[in-house]
């Protein structure tokens, strides 16, 4: 239905035109209410039919010439969401200024490498003994092909390098537990190739003889049957119909040159012993979406995405060591208050967008609603740590050909992420544990815990060849009190709740996306954030 600027719209107040009241609609409600009623009056597609809605950056241009007011911006964090709301903001002349509790940009990608320091909750301080040129992402440390992170590292300038998120050399271990019995591979080290290699060949053997033995007849047809029988014989490297061992499973002697055809690493396992061992339950890993096998990291570690945004944003519009005491709305906008050392001081803007994460958000006070306290008062931080083993050689590429990838194991270390850069080095940093099994151990405790278990996968020389250790309890960091949020009994109420403002104040960060623990939650929540409130902005100017 074409409808002339101006005139009547069905659907809506009386004596208001279309563009006025989604104007108006989207001051009070923001973006997302405004696409709403643009999706009820047949404006967008339906959410069934359409992807996400596209980001439209804002621009200096859009706001009415001579328009000054309504254009500051306090930003409570300088992780990627509050960098991206104060860069995307900024495009359009927008006086961001952006408080941020550490010493640096960030938040929870953190990069550790040599001198730097972390205070727990509970007092104890580590400082990195890491040699120069080494590095350990105690946060994000991996980046897949299709999320908008890789973007922002184009625009931002930000180099990046192959991350090896899995390996055909890389390790399953399972050990025997007071309830499972893995059988005869329990507690042996048995590498990707060779347990793919097994489930794949026997579960391709076992489809072929159903297929064969009319198992299947009532649905397939004859020559679906046959094509799945060829599908099946391709998968499992089968012979005759049998999986019997191939050079999938990798070779006892190499091939050579002349006459050395290699020997086989042959025969596998029983089946019964396969399927004992439970390996197979690993590989839906790889399977994830956001798991693919291609993924990135910055060159130089993590936090160069943030250095980036940090710079682009301007430093001089970013305060470090600036603790939030207090949020509050005003008649006009916001009042921040923060302490920097000794020092109070406060922050008034137009518009204040918090990054912080909902567990300490909640601690600081505020004249929010009721309605946000509850809201916030939902989200649990993620029990989970991480820890980097620096080791004075790199055994796993030496002694395992492991260059790069992940070792995955039912031991309270999780698994063991081998370094995608640095290869062919002296030394090298393992992540030595992502669990949360360990948060609540001494610092020297983690050590030796991780150690002992990483013996059982690799000998010794995981013991012998250790040097120092970094390691992060994400709950009891004070910035974060959590490795991520959670949302118990999934995103409900409390979520759709801080979708929107508080007065003048909006929330933004992974944890208000379908991207959690992930920096492209944080990057898509922020431009969310960033067209509700520039809607707002341009209504109102």
């Amino acid at each position: 239905m074409a409808v002339t600027p101006g005139a009547l719209t069905p659907g809506t107040p009386q004596g208001w035109s279309r563009r006025t009241f989604l104007t108006r609609l989207g001051a009070t409600g923001g973006a997302t209410a405004m696409y709403g009623a643009m999706d009820a009056l047949g404006l967008v597609p339906s959410p069934a039919n359409a992807e996400t809605v596209e980001f439209v950056p804002p621009r200096p241009g859009d706001l009415p010439a001579g328009a000054t007011g309504r254009r500051r911006v306090a930003i409570l964090g300088a992780g990627t969401a509050g960098l991206t709301v104060a860069y995307e903001l900024g495009k359009a002349g927008y006086d961001c200024r952006v408080l941020e509790a550490r010493d640096r940009p960030g938040g929870r990608a953190l990069t550790i490498r040599r001198g730097d320091r972390h205070t727990d909750t509970d007092g104890v301080t580590q400082v990195s003994g890491y040699d120069a040129g080494q590095y350990f992402n105690a946060g994000p440390s991996r980046i897949p092909s299709h999320h908008l992170t890789i973007d922002y590292c184009k625009e931002l300038g930000v180099a990046i390098e192959p991350m090896v998120n899995a390996n055909a050399q890389g390790l399953y271990y399972h050990e025997n537990t007071p309830t499972v019995d893995y059988g005869p591979l329990a507690s042996t080290s048995v590498t990707h190739r060779q347990a793919k290699a097994d489930w794949y060949g026997y579960v391709s053997e076992l489809l072929a003889k159903a297929v064969s033995q009319g198992a299947l007849d009532d649905v397939l047809t004859a020559d679906d049957a046959e094509r799945l029988v060829e599908f099946a014989q391709s998968l499992g490297g089968l012979s005759g119909g049998r999986y019997v061992g191939n050079n999938r499973r990798g070779y006892t002697e190499a091939p050579g040159a002349g006459d050395q055809p290699g020997v086989v690493d042959a025969p596998p396992p029983p089946l019964s012993t396969v399927l004992q061992s439970r390996f197979g339950e690993r590989f839906a890993f790889e399977f994830g979406f956001d798991q693919a096998m291609m993924m990135w990291q910055p060159v130089g570690g993590m936090d160069r995405i943030s250095a980036a945004l940090a710079d682009a944003v301007g430093r001089a519009r970013i305060s470090y060591n600036a603790w939030v005491t207090d949020i509050s709305n005003t008649s006009t906008g916001v009042r921040v208050t923060y302490r920097q050392g000794s020092d109070v001081r406060f922050l008034d803007a137009d518009y204040c967008v918090a990054t912080i994460t909902p567990m300490v958000l909640r601690t600081i006070s505020s004249n929010f609603s009721t309605e946000t306290k509850e809201a916030l008062a939902v989200p649990v931080g993620a029990n989970t740590g991480r820890m980097g083993i620096q080791f004075r050689r790199r055994f796993w590429e030496e002694d395992s050909s492991i260059f790069g990838g992940v070792t995955h194991t039912n031991l309270d270390v999780s698994g063991i992420y081998y370094p995608s850069y640095g290869y062919f080095g002296r030394k090298g940093v393992v992540v030595g544990y992502y669990s949360g099994a360990y948060t609540n151990l001494t610092v020297p405790d983690r050590i030796t815990r991780a150690l002992d278990q990483g013996v059982k996968i690799h000998g010794n020389a995981y013991r012998d060849e250790y040097e120092n250790a970094f390691s992060v309890a994400w709950p009891k960091n004070p910035y974060t009190l959590g490795a991520w949020v959670q949302w118990p009994g999934g995103r409900g109420a409390a979520y759709t709740h801080l979708l929107q403002p508080d007065g003048n104040v909006y929330f933004a960060g992974d944890h208000l996306s379908y991207y959690t623990a992930w920096q492209n939650g944080a990057f898509l929540s922020a431009r969310k954030v960033v067209m509700d409130l520039h809607a707002r902005a341009v209504a109102t100017a």
